[in-house]
């Protein structure tokens, strides 16, 4: 049985397509409609998807990836008021909730290629049991911390003979081509996807590529071919699919087809230039014991009471995500910096505690909107999940100096989080602050500690402060007014 998901800080699971009905906490399609009632997150499902979920449940492929924590926990409720009210659906299920929703475009190269591998690696599960995923989109893989979880369970579906992998389109434009635009072009792909819920088509991957990008591993199949194949059916009433079907289709070419496209994943691997805040834990300004004091203070701030969720602003590679993470179920690393994440990725996977903390790429001056249908298929920020902590250390100097965000307005951001806070002050004599302002008219006369000091009372209780680096910084532990 699954624990009750009250126990968990909870966010809804995301449906692989636009919800024909955008009630709030619902999402539905003709299989079935995901929705969260009494802190639970249930799916009712039609009786079509029903049989899919008697299939995959007996398979012992599903059971295994289950017990690894690579598909999210599933039961099917036989009895109770959410059968009762179950709308006509023909059986209900509960998922196992997952801590925060994040999205690809939020998402490392190294967190996009897992996603893929884990997607492929399903695949070649399923096959000889007979199933098959029928949808291919990255937004049906979520996170427990930094490791990936397939949550869509009605994608699986048995296997018809004859029939093709319709998924593949999608799997080229949600995975395979953002990972082709940085790892062969050096290109960041998380705005193509940002911008284009549905990824990338083949023709807008195709008219970047050069002479030169034909020859790299997969191109000519995957970009070329498929372009060329969707150009000669647009507008014809005769799909790819119905092409494929009367043709009839051997389940062994899906098979090789998925392992020619997990080859070539696997060896993947990001392009473009050294990021600045890459090396942010050997190279940042502190002398070791002005750290040790920063990371004792942020140790007994965090240690005050246990956290459900916690949110690391500006985690550089995670030092701070680590220990606060020793008094918090859940934190959500944010940083600007893609690079600086995938090295706290790339560490924190190999972990015993890797389900504790989710690195994420976030610019918090520009973070993640509502999108989609009625702006209610992606979430933004806060929307997924409040935190009840949040550290934002060595950051408001990037926000007021280089975004260009008053001081005042970001604090109030913060505080209409209902958080508690732990937040460092970095003073006009540090040379941080004097090396962004060094090419910039100063137009900042409130970014002074007094003004600071001022933005914070009028939300927070300051409850404790610590000077560091000889009274260029300052670090406080602050709770809002009547907590």
């Amino acid at each position: 049985m699954l624990p009750p998901a009250s126990e968990t800080l909870i966010a809804p699971a995301e449906p692989s397509i636009a919800p024909a009905v955008a009630e709030p906490g619902s999402f539905r399609d003709r299989n079935g409609a995901v929705y969260y009632r009494d802190d639970q997150i249930l799916r009712g499902i039609s009786a079509k998807a029903l049989a899919n979920w008697q299939a995959l449940s007996a398979a012992p492929f599903f059971r295994e990836h289950i017990k690894a924590g690579s598909i999210v926990r599933t039961e099917r409720l036989e009895s109770g008021p959410e059968v009762n009210q179950a709308d006509g659906w023909a059986a209900v299920l509960r998922h196992e909730t997952v801590p925060f929703i994040s999205y690809p475009y939020e998402w490392t190269f190294g967190m996009l290629k897992d996603a893929a591998l884990l997607h492929l690696d399903l695949m070649l599960a399923a096959l000889p049991a007979g199933m098959i995923l029928k949808d291919s989109s990255a937004y049906n893989v979520q996170w427990m911390g930094a490791q990936p979880v397939f949550i869509d369970i009605p994608s699986f579906e048995i296997l018809h003979e004859g029939e093709p992998w319709v998924g593949y389109r999608q799997f080229c434009e949600l995975f395979l081509y953002p990972l082709f635009l940085q790892a062969y072009k050096g290109v960041d792909y998380r705005p193509w996807l940002r911008g284009q819920i549905d990824g990338i088509p083949a023709a807008g991957l195709r008219a970047l590529l050069s002479a030169r990008d034909m020859v790299r591993p997969g191109v000519l199949l995957h970009v070329l071919a498929q372009d060329s194949l969707q150009r000669r059916y647009a507008g014809k009433p005769q799909g790819v699919r119905s092409s494929i079907a009367k043709a009839g289709f051997d389940k062994q070419f899906i098979v090789r087809n998925v392992e020619g496209l997990r080859k070539i994943v696997s060896g993947l691997k990001p392009g473009g230039s050294k990021t600045v805040w890459a090396d942010y834990h050997r190279t940042h300004s502190y002398e070791a014991p002005e750290f040790e004091a920063k990371c004792d203070f942020v140790r007994k701030a965090a240690g005050h009471r246990q956290w459900r969720l916690a949110w690391d602003l500006g985690c550089n590679t995670g030092t701070f995500s680590r220990i606060v993470a020793e008094h918090a179920d859940h934190v959500v690393a944010m940083d600007g910096d893609w690079m600086a994440i995938e090295h706290l990725y790339q560490e924190q996977k190999g972990r015993s505690d890797r389900r504790q903390i989710l690195p994420l790429v976030v610019n918090l001056s520009d973070p993640s909107p509502a999108q989609g249908w009625r702006g209610m298929e992606r979430r933004s920020l806060p929307e997924r999940g409040r935190p009840e902590l949040a550290l934002c250390l060595a950051l408001i100097h990037h926000i007021v100096i280089s975004a260009n965000i008053p001081m005042r307005d970001f604090v109030g951001w913060l505080a209409g989080l209902g958080t508690a806070l732990v937040i460092e002050f970095v003073s006009r004599e540090d040379e941080m602050v004097q090396t962004l302002l060094a090419n910039k008219d100063d137009q900042y006369g409130d970014y002074h500690q007094a003004g600071f000091e001022a933005c914070l009372a009028e939300h927070y209780e300051i409850r404790s402060s610590q000077p560091l680096k000889g009274g260029k910084r300052c670090i406080y532990f602050c709770t809002p007014k009547g907590d």
